[in-house]
């Protein structure tokens, strides 16, 4: 399929750097050495490695190793503060004196603190006691001493018991007043309940801490080397090789392994859920549930996996199609067993573009989800990509004589500025779709040259404070040429900047024997075709959707680091504005606020914030069930009320289901997936935008 898309001023966006030596060497300082050069090569901002940017890398380091300011003391950060302006001198050295002194500072309050935690725990609390924890950490200072240290850590673990304590007391009254259940529920003891609640604790605690003692010199590298990359901005990320192999999954859909979603679960890698059609759907034997013990590649010696970081455990999992890997398992019953499976690629279906029919009002309206902008970049243009698959998803809605179309972007994180700029165009004649700016001010516009439009009918944009990025791009070129009614909360995240990835390989040491893995690092900053820009800012809409987090600083504007709001001239373009985009926006603009649940759901934002603002809670048991029964109270005019949505039903197309009707899971999959929308009112306010539209 060809692309008729201009990227000019966008090459910069194909990048790479590559370092001719292979060789290993035993140091860690090759990789800050690049790191630095790569940064203050490529990036958009590029800073001066000074005392300023030392002070910089030190509070950064201790908000990313204690931002809850819960481990360290005030004692301990005064013994770090020599540290201060040296941190400069370290990175050009390719030192890690100023992180390894945090770091042993960190693992040596950890080991203090867990037995302040976990011998306590041990026999029960006495719940009559007064006393409070403020749950939210804003405007919280570090404890002067080890003293206050103490005292923290002592009233944070008697607030977890009572809130577990809390819970399971709760579920235990609601069940016996449910009508299904009445006379035939167990009553639990108290006592039995309050030592479930301190086993929780205990076991929560000791997974935690244990994922922190966990993380190996690599591990810590790496975490350090994030942390001298955010100062450039939130956006600009160090990626070793397995996070780079998980980003590029994200970005495909797609991964070479048995298909299995694992978790880390009391030291055992624990399958969560089998891919369906995936090798391991296939063999048959890896169900839900089954411990892996360990991992062998085919016939060779299997390797122990047990306490195993994930990361390190899915590796061995991990491998090129075709070939075996041997899992030993322990299943929920007890039973030991070895599954071999033939690895193969695994398609993640959910992440990529799907539709769906819906009836309203006498009409047919088709929903678009889009989850991201994935593109293969690995496959030069022979894989898989978010623009291709929304063209053949436009098509199948359109053979369905749709009256209107609902693109739904919500949570959509973003991904590849090509596939925006394509997208963007199935709805355009042709014209400007985005503007980017370099680090020495040139400005160019991407473009859309294709003449034709694939789809010309009336469009909804459904966004929330979650949709960035590529999301903002396409939402804020529609919006400009009023060509689709923007409809979602009232801002998008704000996310203004264009990165790429830029390889670090070549060199390999003892602690990166697979390469240094990647810079995702901000190049350029993208503007609307109007001239502003999304950065900070976002895309408002033209309907705005009550959420019941409005009260709560979401967005590109509460990081750290970020970079400026700023405009430029506007490029040319024309309008697709007529008489009736106008109306189908006053016509969803009355729609909302006449809707009661709407009334609510602000009501509710209102509640939030207050209660975000002034989280201090008894460790009483009495008095903290009372102040969560009055929460609760507050909320239950939100919660107990009927929504009835506007429109009749939401469907999987035909075409859809048969592609997989021999296959039952993948036929069920299919047929459920649009069924939230059924009570989802951003789209009920939607189909009444494109209902005034599309008379």
């Amino acid at each position: 399929m060809k692309r008729w898309i201009s990227l000019t001023g966008l090459s910069s966006a194909i990048l790479a750097l590559v370092f001719c030596s292979n060789k290993p060497v035993s140091g860690d300082e090759p990789l800050l050495k690049r790191l630095m050069i790569t940064l203050n090569g490529q990036h958009y901002a590029p800073k001066t490695i000074n005392d300023d940017f030392s002070l910089l890398a030190f509070e950064n380091t201790l908000e990313n190793l204690d931002g809850s300011k819960q481990f360290f003391t005030q004692q301990d950060i005064q013994k770090l503060k020599p540290f201060e302006k040296q941190i400069d001198d370290q990175i050009n050295a390719g030192r890690f004196d100023f992180f390894d002194s945090a770091w042993n500072t960190l693992m040596y309050r950890l080991d203090q603190i867990e037995p302040w935690i976990v011998e306590p725990l041990k026999t029960p609390l006495n719940y009559s006691i007064e006393g409070n924890f403020e749950v939210s950490q804003e405007n919280k200072n570090y404890a002067l001493n080890v003293s206050g240290l103490k005292d923290y850590w002592t009233r944070w673990t008697r607030y977890q018991v009572v809130d577990r304590l809390y819970r399971k007391q709760k579920q235990q009254a609601d069940l016996k007043k449910s009508k299904d259940t009445a006379g035939n529920v167990k009553i639990v003891p108290f006592d039995t309940l309050e030592l479930k609640a301190r086993n929780e604790t205990k076991t929560f605690v000791e997974n935690w801490f244990k994922r922190w003692r966990k993380m190996d010199r690599q591990d810590k590298i790496s975490f350090y080397s994030n942390t001298i990359a955010e100062i450039y901005d939130p956006h600009t990320n160090y990626f070793p090789p397995a996070d780079k192999e998980n980003f590029d999954i994200s970005m495909t859909g797609k991964l070479e392994g048995i298909g299995a979603t694992l978790s880390e679960r009391d030291g055992y890698v624990k399958v969560e859920r089998i891919v369906p059609g995936s090798a391991s759907y296939k063999q048959g034997d890896l169900k839900a549930g089954d411990l892996i013990l360990k991992v062998a590649q085919g016939e060779e010696e299997p390797v122990d996996v047990v306490d195993m970081k994930l990361d390190d455990a899915i590796q061995l999992i991990r491998g090129k199609k075709g070939t075996e890997v041997r899992l030993t398992v322990k299943k929920p019953d007890g039973v030991i067993k070895v599954i071999p499976i033939i690895r193969e690629v695994v398609v993640i279906e959910e992440t990529y573009a799907r539709s769906a029919l819906i009836n309203h009002k006498g009409k047919r309206y088709g929903v678009i989800q889009l989850p991201s902008f994935y593109a293969d970049f690995s496959s030069r243009g022979r894989g898989r990509n978010s623009a291709g698959d929304v063209r053949l998803e436009i098509e199948k809605l359109k053979n369905e004589k749709v009256d209107g179309i609902v693109l739904d972007l919500r949570n959509n994180g973003g991904g590849s500025l090509a596939d925006a700029i394509e997208m963007s165009g199935l709805f355009i004649a042709s014209g400007p779709i985005v503007q980017v700016k370099d680090s020495e001010g040139n400005i160019n516009a991407a473009n859309d040259f294709n003449p034709t439009t694939l789809y010309d009918g009336p469009l909804v944009v459904m966004t929330n404070a979650y949709s960035a990025s590529a999301s903002e791009i396409l939402a804020a070129a529609l919006q400009d040429y009023k060509r689709a009614v923007i409809l979602g909360s009232k801002s998008t995240f704000g996310k203004g900047t264009v990165q790429t990835m830029v390889g670090l390989n070549g060199g390999r040491t003892e602690v990166f024997p697979r390469g240094f893995g990647d810079l995702k690092v901000t190049i350029q900053k993208f503007y609307r075709i109007n001239g502003g820009t999304t950065q900070l800012k976002g895309v408002e809409p033209d309907v705005v959707v009550p959420d019941i987090y409005d009260g709560v600083e979401r967005g590109e504007k509460e990081m750290d680091y970020h970079l400026a709001y700023d405009e430029i001239p506007s490029a040319g373009y024309k309008s697709y504005e007529t008489k009736a985009y106008r109306e189908a926006i006053k016509s969803g603009q009355k729609w909302i606020k006449s809707h009661k649940y709407f009334d609510l759901v602000e009501d509710r934002a209102e509640q939030i914030e207050k209660i975000r603002k002034g989280m201090v809670y008894s460790l009483n048991l009495e008095a903290y069930s009372r102040q969560q029964e009055a929460l609760e109270k507050n909320d239950e005019k939100f919660r107990k009320f009927e929504y009835k949505r506007a429109f009749d039903t939401v469907y999987a197309l035909k075409r859809d289901l048969q592609e997989v009707q021999n296959d039952s899971i993948k036929t069920i999959q299919r047929s459920a997936w649009p069924k939230p929308y059924l009570k989802d009112a951003t789209l009920d306010a939607a189909l009444e935008v494109l209902d005034c539209w599309s008379k």
